[in-house]
């Protein structure tokens, strides 16, 4: 049975400090729904989009003796979580400013279930039987920000998003097409999380992300055979035939600090696959089918700071990672790499590196440890950050 949030949880992350610019500090775990983890995010979206966050003088509600049957209200959030609703509660306080409708059997999302629900902030709707939304259903959500719509049964993005969205979560569906356009207006948008759902490469239409600005994308747990890019931006560079390497006929945001293709089946990075996303410096990869990574392609991501090639094919380290001055985490363990070479990871000579590395992990690979070179991790930080060995046929 799923754990009902606490009341003054859900309290507290509503009181976040005023707007200030969007800033991620670490790893989100997008699996943690039932915890919310996102909720304090502050946005850089500017004007209109934070006026849905309350600050602590206007937490009383107007609407006090307004609160669904079996649910519970305090503050301007509303809590109707593990109830079995089999539709959306009537009579919540038009004030509410955190409806949290997750672990319910809700199956449709109708067009005045959120009527006068203007000052609705945050959204959550997570691991519902959700498959039909009425084109209108989120009109009245002028100032919501965050949505999450994960674990439901919807096999298209949701019509009509409120153009204040700033966070989409709507991972482990049945999404199999974005299409162009399904995003448009949205220009405050800066994370999508949209994994486990059954993505193929022909699943993006062109121009799907076309407007948006995002910090974060994953596409995780999908059929993605190959890193995003669109045959325009190949800028002449050699590309394998499409029945080697299927096309994506969709452009990610070249805006991306964070992307995340981990558990897809990509078999090969090729020069220009990450010739757009120079602002990334997030980028994971793990748990693919990955053999080769052609040289020069890591060059076009200069700001990187981690990279994760763990559970992949590769049978030596990626050339290009000593030019990489800001890299600081490297994951390669459970591969099939069998050699170390002294200039793998270090810049050679008077060659500098801004950040030293904290972090490289090579445990569970064929690699004789007692070969290696100590002075192939000159510019790691502490010795305890690397690790080897455990290695099993």
């Amino acid at each position: 049975m799923p754990t009902m949030l606490p009341l003054w949880l859900l309290a507290s992350l509503l009181a976040v400090s005023q707007a200030l610019p969007f800033e991620q500090k670490g790893f989100w775990d997008f699996a943690l729904d039932d915890a919310l983890p996102m909720l304090n995010d502050e946005e850089a979206s500017g004007a209109e989009t934070t006026s849905g966050v309350p600050d602590l003088d206007s937490l009383t509600p107007t609407f006090s003796a307004m609160c669904p049957f079996g649910c519970h209200c305090h503050l301007r959030v509303v809590q109707c979580s593990d109830l079995g609703l089999k539709a959306v509660p009537k009579e919540i306080s038009p004030d509410t400013t955190l409806l949290d409708l997750q672990n319910n059997d809700i199956s449709e999302l109708r067009r005045d279930d959120f009527k006068g629900l203007q000052h609705l902030y945050a959204l959550v709707l997570v691991n519902n039987k959700i498959s039909k939304i009425h084109e209108k259903a989120f009109g009245p959500l002028r100032k919501l920000q965050k949505l999450y719509i994960s674990k439901n049964h919807l096999v298209e993005i949701p019509p009509n998003l409120p153009s204040s969205l700033v966070e989409l979560r709507i991972h482990d569906n049945r999404i199999r097409k974005v299409p162009k356009g399904v995003f448009s207006g949205l220009r405050h948008m800066n994370c999508i999380e949209m994994g486990g759902n059954p993505l193929e490469n022909s699943g993006f239409e062109p121009g799907a992300f076309d407007g948006l600005k995002l910090n974060y994308l994953r596409i995780s747990e999908a059929k993605l055979t190959g890193i995003p890019k669109g045959p325009a931006h190949t800028h002449g560079l050699p590309s394998c035939t499409p029945s080697e390497h299927p096309l994506f006929l969709a452009d990610l945001p070249e805006t991306l600090n964070e992307l995340h293709l981990d558990h897809n089946r990509i078999q090969a990075i090729e020069l220009e696959d990450l010739l757009r996303y120079s602002k990334l410096y997030r980028l994971g990869l793990g748990h693919n089918q990955i053999r080769m990574i052609e040289n020069g392609s890591l060059s076009f991501l200069p700001t990187l700071r981690e990279l994760h090639l763990d559970n992949n094919k590769l049978s030596k380290v990626p050339s290009g990672l000593p030019d990489l001055k800001l890299l600081q985490v490297v994951y390669l363990h459970t591969n099939n790499i069998t050699k170390v070479g002294v200039n793998d990871f270090c810049p050679v000579g008077f060659g500098v590196k801004r950040a030293y590395y904290n972090g490289i992990s090579l445990f569970n690979n064929p690699v004789p440890y007692w070969e290696v070179q100590p002075a192939t991790f000159r510019c790691v930080t502490d010795r305890l950050a690397i690790q080897f060995g455990n290695y099993k046929k």
